[in-house]
């Protein structure tokens, strides 16, 4: 289902892309491992809150994020959320696999600005057994997310 409703968006946008199946994995770095795809490449979505209002965050999977610098991009304090406070906003997703199209969950999206030097992305489709791959264009395009420097290579 959510590899679904993400493919009907992409494709009713005129969006080439690539679904990957791979083995369960739970993990960016597992997932890297099993794709073959280069950690840079591979983004990762973290969900935050700012009070009451809930954020998604873009960033590469081999990067960790700075929650003081989203801060001063956001210019509000923000934290990471807890699954159980954001699981109901993902409900045809796997949790811990949601994709970074916030715009499908009404939610704001920052993408570290490291993610744009990459002519492709590729991310979880929803499932931990799903991956999608498209130009890192179509995402910029299709979802407008706020771009900051927030992220830090592990």
């Amino acid at each position: 289902m959510p590899v679904k409703k993400l493919k009907e968006f992409l494709d009713s946008n005129g969006v080439r892309y690539t679904i990957i199946k791979h083995s369960i994995a739970f993990t960016a770095q597992e997932i890297a491992a099993h794709t073959h795809i280069h950690g840079k490449e591979l983004a990762k979505t973290v969900i935050l809150k700012t009070g009451d209002k809930m954020l998604m965050a873009v960033l590469p999977a081999s990067y960790r994020i700075d929650l003081s610098l989203l801060s001063q991009a956001v210019a509000s304090p923000i934290e990471l959320a807890m699954e159980n406070e954001f699981q109901s906003k993902f409900p045809n997703c796997e949790l811990g696999a949601m994709p970074p199209f916030g715009n499908l969950y009404d939610m704001d999206v920052f993408v570290d600005e490291s993610l744009s030097e990459d002519e492709e992305i590729a991310f979880n489709a929803g499932t931990h057994k799903e991956l999608v791959r498209l130009a890192y264009k179509d995402f910029e395009r299709l979802v407008k997310p706020a771009k900051a420097n927030f992220a830090m290579k592990a």
